[in-house]
């Protein structure tokens, strides 16, 4: 259901508990907080996949009314709600908290402000009951999350990350080994159904938005661009969203529902297209999604279509493992756990921080 990471440049074998990667087994049990954005989450994970807990308390209706995350609400939310998440995550999990082995938290990238909170905590935690601290980069948390639910899943791998934040296509080799091979230029795909539900006048956030008025509209109803679509492995939003204003503005009494799927449709073409001619040249044996647009409906089916025709299984993470969670910052933690990845108490946070950096 989910997992993590950090930098290899921060990582150090200092501070508390330096744990022998021969000792991390299937029993091992890792706590994970997740706090990059407008999520509170903590989870327990066992043995880098069972997941015995995952607990989350989404800030949706505190930012809703702003169209947006705001960064110092988020901040001031986790402070309020992360003590009682990881009780109730505890809780759930039927475990005393001795029984923790490791706790990974997210590091970045994120709100600087919200990361803090989490990291601090986990880093409080890991100290008062004398266990490693793992960092865990939240990108690479998303590769992991369809996993959880496909722990056996072959290598080489494209990852299919498509978020708020991200729109990247992963080449992943192995547990510790991956790099992006295509990436959006300008928006993300999230951003965009964002931008364009906005536009349309539809709630927050724009994804399931979109997802759901399009199940009342046609999308061949307008055309609209699929911008370098045969132009290597790196997408563009930007073009698909102005076009959507442009044809809204020059055709006010348009069906939005209409406009909703045929955007939705240019956006999963592309998608679609680009993560089967990447599977193509890297020789995948496996396609997975990660992300909140992961949740998309459309998407879902024809990248599973797509993948039965040419004949690569296709992961998908369930939807509540497509949002931000952290079962997927446990998971990830436990993989770099094993490897004897964890990090000193010095260690802070990276809003920026990149996806691969320190990757071996």
């Amino acid at each position: 259901m989910t997992s993590g990471s950090t930098t290899r440049s921060a990582v150090a074998s200092v501070g508390v508990s330096d744990r022998n990667a021969s000792t991390v087994d299937t029993s091992t049990i890792v706590l994970g907080i997740e706090t990059s954005c407008d999520e509170t989450a903590a989870a327990v994970v066992m043995g880098g996949t069972d997941v015995l807990s995952s607990v989350v308390a989404s800030q949706l209706d505190e930012h809703a009314r702003f169209g947006g995350v705001v960064p110092e609400i988020a901040s001031r939310a986790h402070l309020e709600t992360l003590p009682q998440v990881v009780a109730e995550a505890l809780e759930r999990a039927n475990i005393d908290v001795s029984r923790v082995d490791a706790v990974a938290a997210t590091v970045g990238p994120g709100l600087v402000g919200a990361l803090l909170v989490g990291v601090s905590a986990a880093k409080a935690t890991a100290l008062a009951l004398d266990v490693p601290f793992v960092g865990v980069n939240h990108l690479e948390a998303h590769l992991y999350a369809a996993l959880l639910d496909e722990p056996n899943a072959r290598f080489p791998m494209l990852f299919v990350l498509v978020s708020g934040g991200h729109t990247l296509l992963v080449e992943m080799t192995g547990h510790d080994s991956y790099r992006v091979i295509g990436q959006t230029i300008d928006d993300a795909a999230g951003e965009a159904f964002d931008k364009v539900a906005r536009f349309l006048g539809l709630s927050y956030p724009g994804g399931p938005a979109i997802d759901k008025a399009a199940t009342r509209g046609k999308d061949t109803a307008i055309a609209l661009p699929r911008a370098m679509l045969n132009d290597g492995l790196d997408v563009s939003f930007s073009g698909l969203k102005t076009a959507v204003i442009n044809h809204v503005r020059a055709n006010p009494h348009v069906s939005s529902d209409d406009v909703a799927a045929s955007f939705q449709r240019a956006v999963v073409d592309v998608l679609v297209h680009k993560a089967r001619r990447a599977a193509s040249l890297i020789g995948a044996n496996t396609i997975a999604l990660g992300g909140g647009v992961a949740a998309n409906s459309l998407l879902r089916s024809e990248m599973t279509k797509a993948g039965e025709s040419d004949g690569i299984p296709v992961v998908l993470p369930s939807r509540e493992m497509c949002t931000d969670n952290a079962a997927m910052i446990a998971s990830a933690g436990w993989y770099r756990l094993r490897r004897g990845e964890v990090m000193g108490l010095d260690a802070g946070a990276d809003p920026n921080l990149k996806l691969g950096a320190g990757q071996r």
